[in-house]
């Protein structure tokens, strides 16, 4: 008997693509800038200058990092606490995100079942109270970041997708007065699970919070070493200078780690987002969305949009682009290929824009790892402590992940220190030229299964069932 696989069909966003003119104009004058970045510019710290000592020294100034110094400084207020970054306070993803800040620590609860079926309950109640303990943060630190704990919509855009969305599912036409687009064939609210931010006051704002409680932050000082000898010190190197501390806490994310045996543990995959121009009272009312909800689609290839303070729209996603050998490049950053797919996509959503711009396009490189969600461990007698390979859900659980590394730190046992996901660290990626054509055959595969009302492949197949499998 010979098996035909099913025709490939065209996705809601193929099949309602709009005029390309429309979205060519949209892009005409669009620039190749960070919003968030430019938006709030924020204060600059100096660099290291010359060699010191401290009880903690935590390399990194995106959020795990300035959690992980801020932290710190609230259990410990004596404790000398220096932070190194090599850029600027929240350049890299902690300043280029959307600004969706998720109560999941698991990437989801698909991928958290599937990978920590005994400890599920543990973990999502864990997440939760991390992020009403960010809440409560944001409350008592002053913290001006443009909170708003609004959830997020999650909307079918394909009939197979519609029960995947579960029992609680809002139909078309009660989705549609919530955010109106013809692409939405239902939708589910989860009302406290994610909050929005505006990414680089929040960067921001957590490292002014640190330095008032007496962190010292120093930019522009890039850690290009790390040694130690069994009982002293662990020594940071800068280009100039000697940073020797007691405990190092590394929060470099995405960017190779100084510890050389966790560098296959994450590659990096570039995520593109788009801003649009401020709506018009018109444009708004056109299409709703006056509960300013966060909102993804169900594919496999999803997007993600939000409204910012100003009312513009950003909206991301889609493509996930890996570069051979795990390179990190600006040149990376401009796709215009990408760019136009977006559009055109953002379109095809709200046919009810056309003839809106495009201001912004930009993009960044997420810390991916093979279990899709952070890592933790500790190197150097337990002196050394890291966490990594938050595969894009960085922006709450990063403080979840500062109080891990600050608990393994000092050898405290909490609950954290004992879940399994913090105990246990996820399969590497293998070596070039394997890791670009793995991950190249599962950007295709999944593509495939987005044409083929979600039917996953063999290959995809095999990878679910090797704990590998992509599934948010």
């Amino acid at each position: 008997m010979t098996i035909v696989a099913p025709a490939p069909q065209r996705t809601a966003y193929e099949r309602h693509a709009p005029d390309p003119r429309l979205v060519e104009r949209a892009l005409k004058d669009s620039r190749h800038a960070v919003f968030w970045l430019e938006d709030a510019p924020g204060r600059r710290y100096p660099p290291l200058t010359s060699s010191t000592t401290a009880d903690l020294a935590v390399v990194g100034g995106g959020y795990l990092g300035l959690w992980t110094a801020l932290q710190a400084k609230r259990r410990s207020p004596g404790a000398r606490v220096v932070l190194l970054e090599a850029e600027t306070i929240g350049w890299a993803a902690s300043g280029r995100n959307g600004g969706f800040c998720e109560a999941s620590i698991t990437h989801g609860e698909d991928n958290g079942r599937s990978r920590w079926p005994g400890e599920y309950a543990a973990l999502e109640r864990l997440g939760r109270e991390n992020l009403d303990g960010f809440e409560q943060d944001v409350d008592q630190l002053g913290l001006d970041c443009e909170w708003e704990r609004t959830g997020t919509l999650s909307v079918a855009v394909e009939p197979h997708q519609v029960p995947w969305l579960g029992p609680d599912a809002m139909d078309a036409g009660r989705t549609r007065t919530e955010i109106s687009s013809p692409l939405f064939l239902g939708g589910l609210w989860s009302r406290r699970d994610t909050a929005l931010v505006h990414p680089a006051k929040l960067a921001h704002e957590l490292a002014r919070a640190a330095s008032e409680l007496g962190v010292e932050i120093h930019e522009h000082s890039p850690v290009v070493g790390l040694t130690s000898t069994r009982l002293g010190p662990v020594a940071l190197r800068t280009p100039r200078t000697t940073v020797r501390a007691a405990r190092v806490a590394l929060a470099s994310n995405v960017f190779p780690s100084l510890l050389k045996r966790l560098r296959p543990m994450t590659v990096p995959v570039y995520d593109y987002v788009l801003m649009t121009e401020p709506l018009t009272e018109a444009q708004h009312a056109a299409i709703g969305w006056e509960h300013r909800q966060g909102l993804t689609d169900l594919a496999n290839q999803f997007h993600y949009a939000r409204l910012t303070a100003d009312r513009r729209i950003l909206f991301g996603g889609y493509d996930a682009v890996y570069h051979r050998g795990g390179r990190i490049s600006a040149a990376y950053e401009d796709r215009r290929a990408t760019y136009t797919r977006l559009t055109s996509h953002l379109l095809a959503t709200f046919p009810q824009l056309a003839g809106i711009r495009i201001s912004h396009r930009w993009a960044g490189a997420i810390d991916t790892s093979t279990r899709f969600t952070a890592f933790h461990g500790l190197a150097r007698n337990g002196r050394v402590a890291y966490a990594a390979g938050f595969t894009g859900l960085g922006v709450g659980a990063t403080r979840f992940a500062a109080d891990v590394m600050l608990d393994r730190l000092a050898g405290a046992d909490t609950e954290r220190t004992r879940l399994s996901m913090v105990r246990h660290k996820p399969l590497p990626f293998p070596p070039e030229p394997l890791a670009g054509v793995g991950i190249d055959l599962t950007r295709w595969s999944l593509d495939r299964a987005d044409h083929r009302a979600g039917r996953r492949n063999l290959f995809l197949r095999a990878l679910d069932a090797a704990g590998l499998g992509f599934d948010s």
